[in-house]
C-alpha cells in the first residue's frame, strides 16, 4: 500500500467523479442453479487477514498490556474471541511496507532495540515480534503467512528467518528459537517473497527484473532450508496511469514460473466523491484483473518445469480512502478508516468475486485485523465490530465446497469513468447487476446462495431456479443489512450485524424470495441428489 499519496494522484481523486443518476428500480429477476457447472473448489485462505505494525493494529489493537481486557501475555482478549469468530484461516504478517525496513532479529529475544520505522514515520519498539505473533495465530487458531524483507533486506536474512522459525535444531538459529522458549519448530508453510516491490513507495523499490533475480536467490537458500515452503511473489500492487502493471507480472512469472505457488495483487477502492453505484462495482474491477493475470499465468505455465498450476493471492484487500491524507498516513492512528454499510456490500462483492474465482483465486488477506482499516475497533477499554467485520464472518463460516457458475438475470446499469482508488488507472463498468451472487455446493446436498442486492432504494423479487434436481426443506436465512447505506457501527449502537431470519420454504425446482435494498442475504439450504 502506497505510504505517501503524490500531488498528482490527490488531484486525480477529486476530478471528474460524476453522480451516476439514479437507477430504475428493478423489482424482478431469477437465480438459476446448476450443481453440474462447476468452477474449483472454494480454498479456506480466501478468509485471510493481515496484522502489520501500523498504526493501532499491533500495539493497542491485538496487544496491550495495560489495557484491563488484555491477558497476561499483553494480547486483548476481547480482541483473541472476535478474531476466532471471525474464522481467520490465514493471517499475513508484519507488513505491508513495514517489512520492507524490518530486521526480523530485532523482534526475537531479550534486547529489542528502538528503530526508526520508515514506512509510515514511526518508532518501532520491537516488543511484539516473532514469537509473540506466534502466540497470537496460536490463540486464534489460524495459519500464519509471513513476509520476508526483499528491500533493505538480504537473501541471507530471509534464509535465516526460515532457520530460525522450521528448522528442528542443531544450528545457529534454530538453538536461538530453543533459547528463547520455543523448542519446537514453528513449521510456517506461507511466505511471501517481498512487499509491493514494483512500488516507487517502497524502500528498497526494484524493478520487475532486478526483484526477480532477488527473488529466486531468497527461494532458493529459503526452500533448502525447508523444501516444503509455499512461496508467493511480489506481483503488481497498484494499476497506475504512469505504470504498466502487465509488464511487471509477465517478467515475475516468467523468472519465477518454476519457484513460486502464488503471485500476489493488492487492491483498495473507495468512495470519495459520494457515488454509491460507482463504489459498488469496485469488486468487478478485482474479478477483471484476475483474468488478465490468470491468461500471462496460462502463458508462463506452457514451458515450465512443475505440473501444478501457479495461484493467485489477493493478499491485501479492502476499502481505504477516508484515511488516506495528510495526518491520517502516519502515527499512532494511522488508517482508522469507519466503516459503513455500503463499505460492507462492497466487501461482499469482493468476496463473491473469490468464489466465482475459485479456480485460480486461491488466497485472499482482507487488510486488516484491528483500527488500521480493520474488522474491529478499540479503545483500551472496549471494542466494537465494524460492518465490514460481519460479511467476513458470515462467509468464512458457511461458504465452503465447489464454487458454482451460476446464471443470474437482473437489472444492470452503467457507470461513469471513475478512479477506484488512489492514483489508480480509470474505469468504467457496463452492465453492472444489481443482484451480485456466488454460491457453493457440498456433496451432501447442501447449497450456499450467498446475494448482495446493490439497489439503493428497491427490494427485488426474485425466482430461485434449480436446473439440477430439487431444492430441499426449508432453507436458513440470513441478512446483513442497516436502516441506510451510510449506516456504521460505534461503541453506543450497532446498527449492521447478521441477522438470522425466519426459515423460508425451498421445496421444488423453484422458490421466491425478495431481496431488500442495499442487503447481503445467505440462503442456506439443500439441492437433492
Amino acid at each position: 500500500m502506497p505510504s505517501r499519496p503524490t500531488l498528482i494522484a490527490g488531484l486525480l481523486l477529486t476530478v471528474g467523479l460524476l453522480l451516476v443518476p439514479a437507477p430504475t428500480a428493478a423489482q424482478n429477476a431469477e437465480i438459476k442453479i446448476d450443481i453440474d457447472r462447476t468452477i474449483g473448489e472454494v480454498d479456506s485462505l480466501i478468509y485471510g487477514n493481515f496484522v502489520e505494525h501500523l498504526g493501532r493494529n499491533v500495539y493497542g489493537g491485538i496487544y496491550d498490556p495495560d489495557s484491563p481486557l488484555s491477558n497476561e501475555q499483553g494480547f486483548r482478549e476481547d480482541v483473541i474471541q472476535a478474531t476466532r469468530d471471525l474464522n481467520v484461516s490465514l493471517m499475513r504478517y508484519p507488513g505491508g511496507n513495514f517489512v520492507s525496513n524490518y530486521d526480523w532479529e530485532d523482534g526475537v529475544g531479550e534486547e529489542r532495540p528502538n528503530r526508526l520505522e520508515l514506512a509510515w514515520s514511526r518508532i518501532e519498539s520491537n516488543e511484539f515480534g516473532t514469537n509473540e505473533f506466534m502466540e497470537f495465530a496460536e490463540a486464534v487458531d489460524t495459519e500464519p503467512y509471513f513476509a520476508v524483507n526483499l528491500g533493505t533486506g538480504t537473501i541471507e536474512e530471509a534464509q535465516q528467518w526460515v532457520e530460525y522459525t522450521n528448522y528442528e535444531g542443531g544450528t545457529y538459529y534454530s538453538e536461538l528459537r530453543k533459547e528463547h522458549g520455543h523448542e519446537e519448530p514453528y513449521d510456517i508453510k506461507y511466505w511471501s517473497l517481498g512487499n509491493e516491490m514494483d512500488g516507487y513507495w517502497q524502500i528498497g523499490h526494484l524493478n520487475a527484473e532486478d526483484y526477480s533475480k532477488k527473488a529466486r536467490e531468497a527461494a532458493k537458500m529459503m526452500t533448502r532450508t525447508d523444501p516444503d515452503l509455499s512461496l508467493v511473489a511480489a506481483g503488481a500492487s497498484n494499476f497506475r496511469p504512469d505504470a504498466d502493471p502487465m509488464h511487471w507480472n509477465r517478467i515475475v512469472l516468467d523468472e519465477l514460473k518454476d519457484v513460486v505457488d502464488y503471485i500476489a495483487l493488492h487492491i483498495y477502492v473507495g468512495d470519495p466523491n459520494d457515488n454509491y453505484y460507482n463504489f459498488q462495482s469496485t469488486p468487478h474491477v478485482m474479478e477483471e484483473r484476475t483474468e488478465l493475470v490468470e491468461g500471462l499465468i496460462d502463458i508462463a505455465m506452457q514451458d515450465a518445469d512443475r505440473e501444478d498450476e501457479i495461484k493467485i493471492a489477493w493478499d491485501e484487500y479492502n476499502v481505504w480512502y477516508r484515511a488516506r491524507s495528510g495526518s491520517d498516513m502516519e502515527g499512532e492512528t494511522a488508517l482508522e478508516e469507519r466503516y459503513n454499510l455500503s463499505d460492507a456490500l462492497v466487501i461482499a462483492g469482493f468476496l463473491n468475486g473469490f468464489i466465482r474465482q475459485a479456480d485460480i483465486v486461491k488466497m485472499a488477506n482482507l487488510a486488516q485485523l484491528v483500527n488500521v482499516i480493520g474488522t474491529m475497533f478499540t479503545t483500551p477499554d472496549d471494542m466494537f465490530k465494524q460492518t465490514i467485520y460481519y460479511p467476513i464472518q458470515l462467509y468464512a463460516e458457511h461458504a465452503y465446497g465447489t464454487s458454482l457458475d451460476v446464471h443470474v438475470n437482473s437489472e444492470t446499469y452503467d457507470t461513469d469513468e471513475f478512479f477506484i482508488g488512489l492514483g489508480e488507472q480509470q474505469t468504467q463498468q457496463s452492465d453492472v447487476p444489481y443482484l451480485d451472487v456466488s454460491a457453493t455446493h457440498q456433496d451432501d446436498g447442501e447449497v450456499i446462495i450467498n446475494v448482495v442486492n446493490r439497489h439503493r432504494d428497491e427490494a427485488i423479487t426474485t425466482d430461485l431456479i434449480s436446473q439440477t434436481g430439487g431444492f430441499e426443506g426449508p432453507f436458513e436465512v440470513y441478512e446483513i443489512n442497516g436502516p441506510d447505506v451510510n449506516a456504521r457501527n460505534t461503541f453506543e449502537e450497532q446498527p449492521v450485524q447478521t441477522e438470522q431470519l425466519d426459515d423460508v420454504q425451498g421445496g421444488g425446482e423453484s422458490f421466491t424470495y425478495t431481496f431488500p435494498p442495499h442487503s447481503v442475504t445467505m440462503l442456506k439450504g439443500r439441492i437433492a441428489q
